[in-house]
């Protein structure tokens, strides 16, 4: 579903219906060149000061105050953390992957650019959860770990909804023979995840694998939005089409879910 404020577009899936929730495109915000549109990634080489419009303006949507739209310091890793309050300073945001809260009115986000962003709710329990799923973080487990922390604030993983946000799709992600070992090593099941590129190479289905790792763990439902970062550049930012393209940067685009 797309939804749209007078300048922001934001997805929506139904299977978060009645949570507040938003993957946020890139259009509506006021970075420029490059970054052109919401980008709200502080680690970027935007200007500081659009950066933190850009995510003023996210929060507004959100119904939040800026200070209460709460971001981790993303590290590729398995480590989720449970917040309550939003941290002290910037410098404080724990260094993680994956945010639980079970308190009203604090809006939990992550930032991505290709990885997954995947937002979580069991509304009975009141808790929600989001986390940055990557290939090495999926791998490691960071989706399970999200869904560990919820369960200890009282949810339930038959309660659980889990949803993928915008990523990259398996026809742009091709990969190398030592990244598919890495998978099979783990799970010679791990294999219907990819299929034959040229020389040697081989494509990467990241949100069929995310969807797979999330419904191995019990959650009630889960879906991919379909959207793909790396083919749709009026909508979304993308690390590997910037690489691709030589750009020096790129933006990272803001997923967020209160209650």
């Amino acid at each position: 579903m797309v939804a749209s404020t007078p300048q922001l577009e934001i997805l929506t899936s139904p299977l978060l219906d009645g949570v507040h929730h938003a993957f946020f495109t890139r259009r509506g915000g006021a970075s420029s060149g490059i970054f052109e549109g919401l980008n709200c990634g502080g680690g970027s080489s935007d200007q500081a000061e659009i950066v933190e419009m850009n995510r003023k303006r996210a929060a507004h949507a959100m119904d939040v105050a800026p200070e209460r739209l709460v971001t981790v310091h993303q590290v590729h890793s398995a480590q989720a953390v449970t917040l309550a309050t939003p941290p002290d300073a910037a410098a404080d945001r724990p260094r993680a992957d994956a945010i639980v809260t079970a308190t009203p009115g604090l809006a939990v986000a992550i930032l991505t650019a290709d990885c997954q962003p995947v937002l979580f709710a069991d509304r009975t329990a009141g808790v929600v959860a989001a986390a940055h799923a990557g290939w090495r973080g999926t791998l490691d487990g960071v989706l399970d770990a999200t869904i560990d922390r919820m369960e200890a604030l009282g949810a339930t993983r038959a309660s659980i909804r889990a949803v993928i946000g915008p990523s990259i799709s398996q026809r742009a992600y091709e990969v190398g023979q030592e990244f598919l070992e890495r998978f099979l090593d783990d799970d010679p099941a791990n294999g219907r995840f990819f299929i034959n590129s040229a020389d040697g190479k081989y494509l990467f289905d990241l949100p069929g694998y995310g969807l797979q790792r999330l419904r191995a763990a019990g959650v009630a439902a889960a879906e991919w939005t379909r959207h793909c970062t790396y083919s749709d550049q009026d909508r979304f930012f993308s690390y590997r089409r910037a690489t691709h393209r030589g750009e020096a940067d790129y933006g990272r685009l803001l997923s967020a879910i209160r209650l």
